[in-house]
């Protein structure tokens, strides 16, 4: 079933594009853990059998606005298992989360338990969660992952211009929040995390935002938001994403086909999204294109030249990708603004932080670098991902995936850390 919501302004985004086609996942159960109502700003939800999500945000409505790249659970009877325990078998029995854990994560795509000790994540997003130093905490404890606060140094959360003063708190915003924090953590549980919350969501508060995390030395920088390109993003990628030796990834949108900036900008890794399944092959996972992640070639940007396909003369979405099908999603703890406990979240807002945090297991960035060029020096380091598609594009590789480089999966997901190393 494909339902249309509104469309962003500002770009080629289309009301055919605007549904996401969502199979539900067969022979898995959701837990019986709260979902949380949807927030009151959130677009209509998306229903695919007997699996319905929600927009965490409204669409973007109009140029230089964004709209954060989270889609929630509400309601399947059929979508997800209990997230496997942690090594150390810790689990809190009163609420044992649905989706996919750290330890699936880690299995999917083979990365080291250990790694990125000190390294800081920086997550960017509008607004403030007051929770989400308590939400976290939650979830890494019920994973067995070691405490990451305030007080021992590993978390910190500033506004937009790297002071205490924060914006006004929203429901939607927080569940894009606490998902981004849980999965930085579930990656790279020994890094630091930065939260940096802008005041709003236009393009100008969260550019000035992922300023902020570079000036405060994160080397990993995570945007999970996105909206409509315009004739203002070259502009915008001089004045917010032009840093070299910093890896910044963007979710690459969950309207299926069509580019959504600032993943179309050449100076970010643009991260589009996966289907993913246990299976009884060697590896132990399965992935296909999700019908939602955004890919094609971009209006304004130009091609970086470590980009080699020859469908776009332009910037090319998306790079490289990770889960993001709803119907294969993730467990996050949430608590402001609706049902506090467990939820299960889909959505290109699952794939950005992942490869972030697979970034700083990688190690530091040479100076000078753009770490959105190493994984095409490496593509024989990732899982390619050759069947499934986001749209309708006459069959092109922008919409369809196959073997190499495609649009709604870029050149694979991540097969350890090597691809993701200068």
């Amino acid at each position: 079933m494909r339902t249309s919501s509104t469309p962003r302004t500002g770009g080629p985004l289309s009301l055919r594009r605007a549904g996401l086609a969502l199979t539900a996942v067969t022979g898995l159960v959701l837990s019986g853990a709260a979902l949380a109502a949807p927030s009151a700003d959130a677009a209509a939800s998306t229903t695919s059998h007997r699996l319905t999500t929600a927009r965490s945000c409204a669409v973007a409505s109009k140029p230089g606005m964004m709209a954060c790249s989270a889609l929630k659970v509400t309601s399947g009877a059929d979508s997800l298992a209990p997230a496997a325990r942690s090594a150390s078998g810790v689990v809190n029995p009163a609420a044992t989360p649905s989706g996919y854990g750290p330890a699936d994560l880690h299995s999917a795509y083979a990365l080291p338990t250990t790694g990125g000790s000190g390294a800081t994540i920086a997550i960017v997003d509008a607004q403030d969660d007051p929770n989400a130093e308590s939400n976290l905490a939650t979830y890494r404890s019920t994973f067995g992952l070691t405490p990451c606060t305030t007080a021992n140094g590993c978390f910190k959360k500033v506004g937009q211009n790297g002071t205490g003063s924060l914006p006004s708190p929203d429901a939607g915003w927080a569940e894009e929040i606490s998902l981004d924090l849980d999965m930085a953590s579930a990656i790279c549980p020994q890094c630091h995390i930065l939260l940096v919350e802008a005041n709003s969501a236009t393009m100008a508060n969260l550019g000035t935002s992922v300023n902020t995390a570079v000036s405060l030395g994160a080397k990993y920088v995570s945007n999970s938001y996105g909206g409509g390109e315009s004739s203002s993003d070259t502009s915008y990628d001089s004045l917010y994403f032009n840093h070299p030796g910093v890896a910044i990834t963007v979710s690459s949108g969950d309207n299926g086909y069509g580019v959504e900036y600032p993943a179309a900008s050449r100076y970010v890794t643009a991260i589009g999204g996966t289907t993913l399944k246990r299976s009884s092959t060697p590896r132990g996972w399965t992935e296909t294109a999700w019908s939602g992640a955004g890919s094609g070639c971009s209006r304004y940007d130009a091609k970086p030249t470590w980009q080699k396909d020859t469908g776009c003369t332009r910037r090319t979405v998306a790079d490289v990708s990770a889960v993001a099908d709803p119907a294969t999603g993730v467990a996050v703890y949430d608590t402001y603004g609706g049902d506090p406990g467990w939820e299960v979240f889909g959505g290109t807002s699952v794939s950005s932080p992942i490869i972030a945090a697979v970034y700083a297991l990688a190690g530091t960035p040479s100076a000078g670098s753009y770490p959105a060029s190493f994984p095409y020096a490496h593509p024989s380091a990732l899982n390619d991902v050759t069947s499934g598609s986001n749209g309708s594009c006459g069959g092109s590789y922008l919409c369809t995936a196959g073997p190499g480089y495609d649009g709604p999966t870029g050149l694979g997901t991540p097969n350890g850390v090597t691809a993701f190393q200068g």
